[in-house]
């Protein structure tokens, strides 16, 4: 039996910043002896991740699995692109979405243990980023895409629809990698954020000498632009400019989308 608590590695892991793992390791090897665990774990040189995880992780790679009807876009944050790129750190990203298309969202605590030892290994303050899964009902399918930057993955996107095919799911999907909108429709855009640009659009209108009696269907036109930035049915299909995404959708629906971007 363990001569130290849960309590213990919790600090041992606060004093050193060392991992789950090398924590116990040093425990067993010192009888519970924090302060020796302590050292132990200096001299193994694998102490000091407390000093990272104060360094900001902005680079990372992501990763997109799709597992029968559910798809899983997930987010591996680092502080270099040296590291992000690296074999190890790419696959545990495919781990991390394989575990969450299969499992859940909640499923990444199951890899604490390894996301530790690659901290420990790489000597970087590596964190787990957005997670999104998404899930087809009966009569929806789901697809993704993955773009890939130096053999990592920097932009994934899951999307769901319904009454369309698995390609007409990947062309949106590839749409939303590259045109990122942020709602699916105008709905989904809290009203206070369409109230504030209304309010700004018809401010800079009358500043710049638009006619009253003109300045409600000025406002409309601009909203409508701001509207098609980002809001996915509003888009233009970036393959075909003259086609929006609701008109090429035909009678198919979007149910849901998810996106992830290395630093966004």
């Amino acid at each position: 039996m363990a001569n130290y608590s849960a309590k213990d590695v919790s600090t041992l892991r606060q004093m050193t910043g060392a991992g789950m793992l090398d924590c116990k390791k040093a425990l067993d090897e010192t009888d519970g002896d924090i302060e020796k665990a302590a050292q132990l774990l200096r001299e193994q040189g694998k102490a000091g991740a407390a000093k990272r995880a104060d360094r900001e992780a902005s680079e990372g790679a992501v990763a997109a699995v799709r597992s029968g009807d559910a798809a899983a876009v997930v987010e591996l944050r680092c502080e270099t692109d040296f590291v992000a790129k690296s074999a190890e750190f790419v696959a545990l990203a495919d781990e991390l979405a394989a575990l969450v298309a299969g499992k859940g969202e909640d499923a990444v605590s199951e890899l604490d243990d390894e996301i530790d030892n690659l901290r420990s290994t790489l000597k970087e303050n590596i964190s787990v980023g957005r997670v999104r899964r998404l899930v087809a009902d009966s009569g929806q399918v789901v697809d993704t895409y993955l773009h890939q930057q130096a053999g990592r993955g920097v932009n994934a996107v899951g999307v769901v629809i319904e009454g369309g095919t698995e390609e007409l799911a990947h062309d949106i999907a590839v749409h939303i990698a590259f045109a990122k909108p942020a709602y699916l429709s105008r709905d989904d855009v809290p009203a206070d954020e369409v109230a504030t640009e209304r309010a700004t659009l018809e401010t800079i209108s009358r500043n710049e000498g638009k006619p009253e009696a003109a300045l409600a269907k000025i406002v409309d036109g601009r909203m409508n632009g701001w509207f098609k930035e980002r809001v996915l049915l509003d888009q233009s299909y970036v393959r075909d400019e003259k086609q929006t995404i609701a008109g090429m959708l035909g009678s198919a629906r979007i149910v849901a989308f998810a996106q992830v971007v290395v630093g966004a």
